[in-house]
């Protein structure tokens, strides 16, 4: 409603309540028979009351408030604006009795018209709501809601549905809370039905279609145990993450949206040190490969509110980084960003680059990462992951970086693929460099990042678009799992601790069986697994590993300042040799005419990493993969027992 006919409709009503008050205050005053005297004055009392209430009440605007939304705060402004206004009635009839020399207003008659005034000015805000939470019923589009969590935040998202009406496709019908003092009592006229635990039985009774988890406050943790008991309903779980928003007092519809995978991590919120990081990146010239890719983009994105002198990004395709670099302007209009569009594998182009512009600090996220692929084209894993490598990392020696941080994979540690085998000799190639280098030259190694290009997530949810089945290779395939932000502000803290040499290792927190996540996937899209989706095995690929690890057994573990990074200690190599072999394989990967190239290039990376396994187009046995297995958990334990001696 625009403000004219606001103050057209509550202006009426407000003439309408001066006049009743008045009428009513007289009459109660002189039990229903009012002296002529004051009859004769009456008219020009109404008149009175009537222009004095609507000018002070525009003035105190009263009229711009919404009412539906009417609390504490609109009934203190009406009790201000009618004692105001009953005041100013009071000075001018007493001027006007002063003037004609009679008594127009018994004194008892100013006092009942103000306490009337404000029950009726306030009732009639009261009124419409009233009225309007009266009869709004459920609507055949309306789902019948149940709200986890009826603290102040589920009592705000009660409030917003109820006030959104029409509009909106939630019905909130109930409450849960684990408090017991709040269970059987009713929390903006819905019932708390009981804890977390009874969510199944309720959702069965009353027929919930939709949940929403307004527990801002509490742990990740303790979401992903709600999010697991509410997995096992038909509804679709809707979260409210944002506690910060709160606060801020701006709770509203976008902020309660679709519970997603990382939400079953069961993770929270990264503490990262700001300050060391503004010091090596500040007014520095920084430069990020593959500044296109998921985990480039991240670390543009987190970069740049640290202000780096210039921000370079380096991809070789195009398109991806037009993309980021039209984001980024539009996010940080007038940010020092520099596009470059090189390959790695081209040495001239890479020196060309860093001879004119001189980055300080080398982000490397630029390689190719899908292991199917790789098995089928390991030349290219060899030119990309390897020579690329080598190209940049020499040119941030050459031309005098005081940093170079490397994104690597847990797929390196005891590979059975090229891509990982890759990935390791690539660590190698920066762990020699940082023997003779002043820059500090060190990797980050995790698992698979959720929602990035090529993930299981991705996939998984376009076949259940299509109606599945969802593809698994096998039902004890088990990976580590991390949001992107949550990966990239590792990576840049890590490149703050870095003293040179280093492979730091993220704590993923416990791996995660793939069958289980498509399950997950199939309930929060409000589906029955192996009934609406069917989940099929294909079969564990060449180069695939049931079980991820994070370090090779001779790498041990030490911990860092920070809770969640670690750091793999350096295992015993030799430089030269290892350099030589690197450029045997480059030899190899550009030789089209070798015979048997795939098989040279596999043979090659296992003399420089002894603990690739590979066997030529088969699947790796199970027995290997249990040793990989009991692998893993010896690191876990070492990164619990790592946790435990830092704090």
């Amino acid at each position: 409603m625009k403000y004219h006919q606001r103050l057209l409709v509550l202006g009426a009503v407000d003439a309408l309540v001066s006049v009743l008050v008045v009428v009513a205050a007289y009459f109660l005053r002189f039990d229903f028979q009012i002296p002529p005297e004051f009859l004769n004055w009456l008219p020009e009392v109404i008149v009175g009351q009537v222009l004095i209430n609507l000018l002070v009440f525009m003035r105190s605007k009263l009229y711009l408030r919404v009412w539906r939304y009417a609390s504490i705060v609109e009934l203190v402004a009406i009790l201000t604006a009618t004692t105001i206004s009953q005041v100013l009635f009071f000075a001018v009839f007493e001027a006007l009795e002063m003037y004609t020399g009679e008594l127009v207003v018994p004194m008892s008659v100013y006092l009942m018209i103000w306490f009337m005034l404000v029950v009726g000015v306030g009732g009639s805000r009261l009124l419409w709501r009233i009225i309007r939470d009266s009869f709004l019923k459920q609507q055949p589009h309306h789902l019948r809601t149940l709200v986890v969590g009826a603290g102040s935040a589920g009592a705000m998202v009660a409030r917003e549905l109820r006030q959104k009406g029409h509009s909106s496709e939630f019905y909130p019908v109930a409450f849960i809370d684990d408090d017991p003092m709040k269970q059987g009592l009713a929390i903006m006229g819905l019932p708390v039905v009981g804890n977390r635990y009874r969510i199944p039985e309720i959702v069965e009774a009353q027929d919930i279609q939709k949940i929403i988890l307004a527990l801002p406050s509490i742990s990740k943790e303790e979401v992903a145990k709600v999010i697991e008991i509410c997995k096992s309903t038909k509804a679709s779980i809707h979260i409210l993450p944002s506690v910060a928003e709160l606060i801020r007092g701006n709770m509203s519809m976008r902020l309660i949206r679709e519970v997603r995978v990382e939400d079953l991590l069961g993770r929270d919120v990264i503490q990262t040190d700001l300050h060391g990081i503004a010091e090596y990146v500040s007014d520095q010239v920084v430069l990020i490969t593959g500044a296109g890719g998921s985990i480039g983009s991240e670390l543009c994105r987190q970069i740049l509110p640290f202000s780096p002198k210039q921000l370079l990004l380096l991809g070789h395709g195009e398109n991806s980084i037009y993309e980021i670099e039209q984001e980024l302007r539009s996010t940080y209009p007038g940010t020092p960003l520099v596009t470059v569009i090189a390959d790695i594998q081209d040495r001239e182009r890479m020196e060309e680059v860093f001879a004119d512009y001189r980055p300080a600090v080398v982000f490397h996220a630029a390689a190719h990462k899908h292991v199917p692929l790789m098995e089928r084209n390991p030349a290219e894993a060899v030119k990309n992951n390897i020579i690329g490598t080598r190209n940049v990392a020499e040119c941030a020696h050459q031309f005098g970086a005081e940093r170079f941080v490397m994104i690597s994979s847990d797929k390196a540690v005891n590979p059975t693929n090229v891509m990982g085998a890759s990935k390791r000799v690539a660590e190698l190639i920066i762990q020699s460099l940082d023997r003779v280098s002043q820059t500090k030259f060190v990797a980050v190694r995790f698992g698979n990042v959720l929602g990035s290009r090529g993930s299981v997530v991705p996939i998984f949810k376009k076949q259940i678009e299509k109606g599945g089945p969802i593809t698994v290779t096998h039902p004890e395939m088990l990976r580590y799992f991390m949001t992107i932000p949550e990966a990239v502000q590792l990576v840049i803290q890590a490149g703050a601790l870095a003293n040179g040499g280093e492979i730091f290792i993220l704590d993923m927190g416990r791996p995660v069986k793939i069958a289980d996540l498509a399950r997950d996937l199939i309930r929060l899209s409000g589906l029955e697994p192996d009934r609406d989706i069917q989940i099929t095995y294909s079969g564990i690929r060449p180069g695939e590993k049931l079980y991820e690890e994070l370090l090779m057994s001779e790498e041990g573990m030490t911990s860092t300042q920070h809770n969640r990074i670690f750091i793999g200690k350096p295992t015993q190599f030799d430089a030269a040799e290892v350099l030589n072999h690197v450029e045997h394989l480059r030899e190899i990967a550009h030789d089209k005419q070798a015979v048997e190239r795939a098989a040279q290039i596999k043979q090659a990376m296992q003399r420089i990493v002894p603990t690739y396994q590979f066997m030529a187009e088969t699947p790796a046995t199970l027995e290997l993969q249990m040793e990989a297995m009991k692998r893993l958990q010896q690191a876990q334990k070492e990164i619990a027992a790592a946790s435990l001696t830092d704090k």
